[in-house]
């Protein structure tokens, strides 16, 4: 079934300004909370693309079916990028790509700011792609590296802290499956984080992090079923960011909310 998309093309006027927030700040006693980037003084609103992320375990089939979404949408007309985090194409990123393939090691607190960091170097980039109406579907984002890290023993809201500012996602896919059968599938094992006790934990912080974007489909399923799903639920967040829908900001305090 082809769905139809009444896409309107043109700049948005959410005028995007990124929280400047002390590390210090973000970290210590601050209440999770999303927080609308405010408009332009110039009032209008003609729309923007959607940040859509697509999150689970190792091999539950991010990639794929992140790969497949950006290709159906821009069949159908629509502005799309397709990004993963980490971007391992950065300087950033090359570190990370080096500590992931068990070619360096890292303090747990040390990697976790530079996963942070990977994600805010792309930010400015992904505030004005998102404001001239391009839709971005993203293989990871924060929760990813806040539940890697809460499973390795680091403090909840500390791993946080760094995140706090960053664009929200309009809506979150967590690709549902258990790390046993991740376990089972194909290319296995090839990354530090590739082990069945590190993923059960992810697991259980993953679930405690849902909000009220993410939905949850079962990776069980065949690619086309869960693409299926993907391609239609899309669809509906792409349209309600072109029809004004606020841009928002992740995990800000009171406190850090801009005026």
């Amino acid at each position: 079934m082809v769905l139809s998309l009444p896409i309107r093309l043109g700049s948005s006027a959410l005028g995007v300004g990124r929280a400047t927030v002390r590390l210090r700040e973000r970290s210590m006693g601050f209440r999770p909370a999303m927080a609308a980037i405010n408009p332009s003084s110039s009032g209008e609103n003609t729309g923007r693309g959607a940040l859509i992320v697509l999150e689970g375990l190792d091999r539950s089939g991010k990639s794929s079916q992140c790969a497949q979404l950006a290709s159906y949408l821009e069949s159908q007309g629509v502005a799309v990028e397709a990004w993963r985090f980490p971007d391992r194409t950065t300087a950033m990123g090359r570190m990370i790509s080096s500590y992931l393939s068990c070619q360096t090691d890292l303090d747990a607190a040390a990697i976790h700011l530079l996963f942070s960091a990977n994600r805010w170097e792309k930010c400015s980039l992904m505030e004005s792609k998102l404001k001239a109406g391009t839709t971005l579907v993203i293989d990871r984002y924060s929760y990813s590296g806040v539940a890697f890290s809460v499973a390795k023993g680091l403090d909840l809201d500390w791993c946080k802290g760094p995140e706090a500012g960053l664009p929200a996602p309009d809506l979150v896919f967590y690709l549902d499956i258990s790390a046993e059968v991740a376990a089972a599938r194909g290319g296995y094992g090839g990354e530090r984080y590739e082990k069945l006790e590190i993923q059960k934990k992810v697991e259980k912080v993953f679930k405690s992090l849902k909000d009220t974007t993410w939905q949850s489909v079962d990776a069980t399923q065949s690619i086309d079923s869960i693409q299926s799903v993907l391609r239609e639920e899309s669809v509906k967040a792409i349209n309600e960011c072109q029809s004004g829908k606020q841009l928002m900001q992740m995990w800000l305090s009171k406190e850090q909310v801009l005026e």
